[in-house]
């Protein structure tokens, strides 16, 4: 609902005139009024919805105690607008219902006015944003995997695969190009197997010198070399009870190979100046983004190590073959930097989401993730535009100012085609019964009515209301 900002008047000291009162008891959205001493003065009927609070109770009542909002306390909107004189449009927070339930709620305010202008109170209006909260955080759900973002279909299938291979000690290899994710992987596995507990160890066998990567693997014992002052664990006992993450594995030299190849054998290792053999309690995901099968071709990796550290492969679709993540990516990078930097970043205009998709990413996801850093601080927190974008990019741009999307791309669902798709789905799954499909979604039946309306859902002619709700785990009440 829009607010009339200053034009409000007070009718011979009734707040809301015959009329006005008319027409706010048949919106959706809660409205009510306070005069200048933050007390009630009106409360509409949606307001009692939303607030699970009668009228009755709540006039006279000072607004704080009734709504007990995230703002009251500390960036009261309406207090900032009685104040300033300015209204404050579509502010997000969390109000706390009567039944102690949190709800999400979009505020705005404005002045309350007498006939001669004078200031006499506020208006504030709040819209319940529990239905588009839970579109939200369902979407999340399904497209997000121990933070792993993506609907490809591929990568949805790797989901599952690491939840079939997370609760057993199993090998683990993960190829795929650099900035696939596949760390993140790692930590999947790590967090799902009975080994969550135990520290997950990191080492980069391509960052580390082949005359040390031996030592710090397998530690050393006092007096082992010249500077063996004492003993020094090594990364496997570091990882004890844990996942040891070999990541480059395909840069080891062939002498590190048979060592390593007895980890994986025989579960033991002994550290360099040592005599004793240790046991290797951890468990070992091995990661590369070179073919190791041609390297074994090639005679310059093992046979027989790879074929101990191949076990279970997942191989990780580069960012080129799942483009249809993109703008789930670029939403969730976009989120990481408004909050590290503290700004709102308003979006990508379509123009620049089309470059972004038209782009082949040689550096994958951690290139977008570089992008849309570099985008969010060039914009200033406004809207993100082709000017914005990289100038490695221009060329693309240029191709999509004149064109427009390319042809193999489409552009992401809006919120009515996800919101229409779920509700559909929830109807499929009651049989097309309103009443149980409202009461899954956890919305009043005349709030489904509306949106059936609003979105352009036509029912079949069935008789829905014999049929029995299916359960689900699509459940989108309020919690």
């Amino acid at each position: 609902m829009s607010i009339k900002k200053d034009n409000d008047k007070v009718n011979n000291g009734n707040i809301l005139p015959d009329s006005t009162s008319i027409i706010l008891e048949s919106i959706s959205d809660g409205v009510f009024t306070v005069d200048s001493s933050w007390q009630i003065t009106s409360f509409n009927r949606a307001a009692e919805d939303i607030t699970c609070s009668p009228r009755a109770e709540v006039m006279g009542r000072n607004c704080s105690d009734v709504f007990r909002a995230s703002m009251c306390e500390g960036d009261c909107a309406l207090r900032r607008t009685m104040a300033s004189g300015k209204s404050i449009i579509n502010k997000f927070a969390f109000i706390v219902n009567a039944r102690g339930e949190r709800v999400p709620v979009s505020v705005s305010t404005a002045l309350l006015r007498d006939r001669d202008g004078k200031v006499v109170g506020g208006v504030e209006t709040f819209r319940d944003l529990s239905v588009i909260e839970a579109l939200r955080k369902e979407l999340t759900g399904r497209h997000t995997f121990k933070d792993i973002i993506s609907k490809n279909q591929e990568m949805l299938r790797l989901f599952g695969m690491l939840e079939l291979i997370a609760g057993n000690d199993t090998t683990v290899l993960l190829e795929g190009e650099s900035g696939t994710g596949k760390e993140l992987f790692v930590k999947a596995i790590h967090a799902l197997g009975h080994r969550a507990k135990g520290p997950l160890v990191t080492v980069n066998c391509g960052a580390i010198p082949d005359s040390l990567l031996e030592s710090e693997l397998f530690g050393y014992k006092k007096g082992a070399f010249t500077d063996a002052k004492k003993d020094k664990p090594g990364r496997l006992a570091l990882a004890r009870g844990g996942t040891l993450f070999l990541d480059e594995i395909g840069d080891i030299s062939p002498m590190l190979q048979v060592k390593l190849l007895r980890v994986l054998q025989d579960k033991v290792y002994e550290p360099l100046g040592g005599t004793t053999p240790l046991k290797a309690d951890v468990r070992i995901v091995a990661a590369t983004n070179k073919n190791l099968q041609e390297l074994v071709d090639e005679g310059v990796f093992r046979p027989d190590l790879y074929y101990r550290i191949n076990v279970v492969k997942l191989r990780l679709p580069p960012l080129k073959d799942r483009k249809e993540d993109i703008p789930l990516l670029v939403n969730h990078f976009l989120n990481k930097f408004d909050q590290l930097h503290g700004k709102k970043t308003e979006g990508l205009t379509s123009e620049a989401l089309a470059c972004l998709m038209a782009h082949d990413y040689p550096g994958n996801v951690r290139e977008l993730e570089n992008i849309i850093e570099y985008a969010s601080v060039v914009c200033g927190g406004q809207l993100i535009g082709l000017e914005h974008l990289p100038d490695n990019l221009s060329h693309i741009a240029a191709g999509t100012q004149a064109t427009g999307l390319a042809p193999a791309e489409k552009p992401a669902s809006s919120m009515a085609d996800v919101e229409k798709d779920f509700i559909l789905d929830a109807l499929h799954q009651n049989g097309w019964n309103r009443a149980a499909t409202a009461n899954q979604l956890g919305i009043h039946p005349s709030t489904l009515w509306r949106k059936l309306k609003r979105l352009n859902i036509t029912l079949p002619n069935q008789d829905g209301r014999n049929k029995t709700a299916i359960p689900t785990q699509l459940s989108m009440r309020k919690s």
